[in-house]
């Protein structure tokens, strides 16, 4: 198979996989989903999920989150990897959202970016999930995966990025990036395949011998 002919492959079975792939996060706006994608560097989902209970009755907008201040957040976050980088990133970046625009979360990638603790895979997946728009966020599983099916070279997650979106339609951007997130936790983890051993690897590269040493992120 050529590369269009593998994304073809990855996007049917994907999608007979998880047809209707639900954001893991737990959010109820898009503050609280730019925050819990925040939280989730270096942390599982499910902790998030956890943490994020309590902290959005708190506060579920930018005002009361910056009311509550870095050490109340970090209170609610301390389970978290890297909470005290992240605490005061949250308590900036609410007080941004209110200063500069009015308590609501800018639509644009740019002005995502520049808000504290938040980058590109972050900005990525709020436009996606919340506002709708065309974008491929790219996380570990992502790049690992990538590599391993032959859809990049991973010298770069930029690049990992910039291949994938080449490969598949603007459409399918968004159920993509979740699906194969999910085949990554469920078939290809970093240890549990090396490129010869998951159904889609096998599929993919069915006379592959040697195993894959993928570049990190």
């Amino acid at each position: 198979m050529n590369k269009k002919e593998r994304a073809l492959f990855i996007e049917k079975k994907l999608s007979e996989l998880f047809p209707n792939p639900k954001a893991p996060l737990n959010h109820k706006n898009a503050f609280t989903l730019l925050i819990a994608v925040l939280l989730s560097a270096q942390t599982t989902d499910k902790r998030v999920n956890i943490v994020t209970k309590e902290l959005f009755k708190a506060a579920d907008n930018p005002e009361d989150m910056f009311k509550l201040g870095e050490e109340k957040v970090y209170d609610f976050i301390k389970t978290c990897g890297l909470a005290p980088k992240k605490a005061r990133a949250i308590v900036e970046t609410s007080k941004i959202l209110v200063d500069k625009y009015n308590s609501k979360v800018p639509k644009e990638l740019s002005l995502l970016e520049e808000l504290p603790g938040v980058g590109h895979k972050t900005a990525s997946v709020v436009v996606s999930e919340f506002f709708k728009k065309p974008a491929f966020p790219v996380d570990t599983h992502i790049h690992r995966l990538a590599q391993r099916w032959g859809l990049t070279n991973g010298k770069s997650v930029k690049q990992t990025e910039e291949d994938l979106k080449a490969v598949f339609d603007e459409m399918s951007w968004r159920n993509l990036h979740l699906q194969i997130i999910f085949y990554g936790r469920t078939f290809c983890t970093a240890r549990g395949c090396d490129g010869t051993v998951c159904f889609m690897c096998k599929s993919l590269y069915p006379n592959r011998k040697r195993k894959i040493k993928t570049l990190k992120a």
